[in-house]
């Protein structure tokens, strides 16, 4: 298809047995698919022929963008040309907070540190200007074409007037340097977030990736990503291990773990990580994964973080929340301070009469700030710094069911602690 006839192409990834994988497999291939294609088409015109070009690639996280892309430049980067000559920037908007550090990567990446040196410039525009010009070939004919990678794009968005985007996009526009511009989303609203001089020098070109796979496809997809190659040295091992894997996602308990898993989250890399736990289990005694090695991995997985973090308070703090939970019945949720949860925990005392939870106000407060940097409290107001400590106001954040789970699960609760959290008063 002409890349002018289309500036959109889609990929629907239900017609893949496994995605990721033959994702790979396709770049290699003779017919390769229309997003593949599209982008190495893009990309050779400007590491070989010297054009410009700008192009986003959306879709929701864990389809696979960074791998079309990584798939494509290693096709790319076959040709001895666009080897010798192509320049790449990959920048992160997670990591490249403002422009003033997304220019000093694009010099580190470069290596152009030594030739920007002390100077000084005016604006970014000159700097950028200065850093493209400085990657001119020796014969001062033509620049060095540079591959500019913006992951998270949408987050660059927000940086103060857009600077850096305007001037990539300009430059790529304006064809002063072949550039091109990549830039990777999971926003489909994020040509709304640009500004107009910004929207009017990109190519509106998106390349959008879905995923929707069927169950027996994601299936499939397990077996695949568990099952050993045919050319595995040790054949008789790998015919065994490929036959306890066809037993595995035959098995109705395995099976229903995997729906359970399906039907939260159709992403590949959150798969990944439940078979690799499960394949951690793997030893030389066990040398083959069981459905009770799926349902613990799935455990794990599904594991309440915030519940684990309480598995390691100490008593007292564990007590300081349990005073929290019944602050919070009483008063239905409302906030509470330091003050409050101490009288609370000192009706406890006083019913218990057991001297052996006494302890000091500097050491409750140390717990209490304990408590909230770990973020199971917070302020109510960030701006009440200058109120005093026992009396700024805090919300608990935690549930009731959270806070029970944990207390089962807690290395030799005291009994009369687990009563005092499960009575319906303090």
């Amino acid at each position: 298809k002409n890349l002018l006839e289309s500036d959109t192409v889609k990929l629907d990834r239900d017609e893949y047995k496994s995605p990721i994988i033959n994702l790979i497999e396709l770049c290699s291939s003779v017919s390769l698919s229309d997003p593949v294609q599209h982008l190495l088409e893009l990309l050779k015109r400007t590491a070989v022929h010297g054009e410009s070009n700008s192009v986003l690639i959306v879709g929701p996280r864990g389809v696979g963008k960074t791998m079309l892309l990584k798939c494509v430049l290693r096709d790319l980067l076959e040709e001895k040309e666009a080897q010798k000559n192509l320049l790449q920037v990959h920048l992160n908007g997670l990591l490249q907070t403002d422009d003033r550090i997304a220019l000093k990567e694009i010099t580190r990446q470069l290596h152009l540190e030594n030739v920007v040196g002390d100077k000084v410039f005016g604006s970014f525009a000159e700097n950028l200007a200065f850093l493209l010009e400085a990657l001119k070939k020796g014969d001062r004919s033509s620049s060095r074409p540079v591959l500019f990678v913006l992951e998270e794009f949408d987050l660059f968005a927000h940086h103060k007037n857009q600077t850096l985007l305007y001037n990539l996009l300009d430059v790529s526009q304006s064809a002063q340097a072949p550039v091109a511009v990549v830039g990777i989303t999971c926003r489909l609203d994020v040509l709304e977030l640009l500004e107009k001089r910004v929207k009017s020098r990109f190519s509106h070109r998106q390349i959008h990736l879905l995923s929707n796979p069927t169950f027996p496809q994601y299936l499939a997809q397990v077996r695949t990503q568990l099952s050993l190659p045919a050319d595995f040295p040790d054949h008789q091992f790998a015919e065994d291990w490929n036959a306890s894997v066809k037993t595995l996602v035959e098995d109705k308990s395995a099976v229903d773990v995997l729906q359970r898993h399906f039907n939260s989250s159709k992403d590949f890399r959150s798969m990944h990580m439940l078979l690799m736990l499960c394949l951690s289990r793997v030893s030389v005694a066990k040398p083959a994964v069981k459905p009770a090695d799926l349902l613990e991995a799935s455990r794990l997985c599904f594991s309440d973080a915030k519940a684990n973090i309480l598995h390691g308070l100490s008593v007292l703090e564990l007590c300081l929340i349990i005073a929290m939970k019944h602050l919070n019945d009483v008063y239905e949720g409302e906030p509470f301070n330091l003050q409050m949860v101490h009288n609370e925990f000192k009706k406890f005392l006083q019913r218990k009469s057991n001297s052996m939870y006494n302890f000091e106000q500097p050491v409750i407060m140390k717990a209490f700030e304990h408590l909230q940097q770990l973020e199971l409290i917070r302020p109510l107001d960030s701006s009440a710094a200058r109120i005093q400590r026992e009396y700024q106001l805090m919300r608990l954040m935690l549930d009731h069911s959270q806070i029970m789970e944990a207390l089962q699960k807690y290395p030799q609760c005291p009994t009369d602690i687990k009563q005092w959290a499960m009575s319906a008063f303090s």
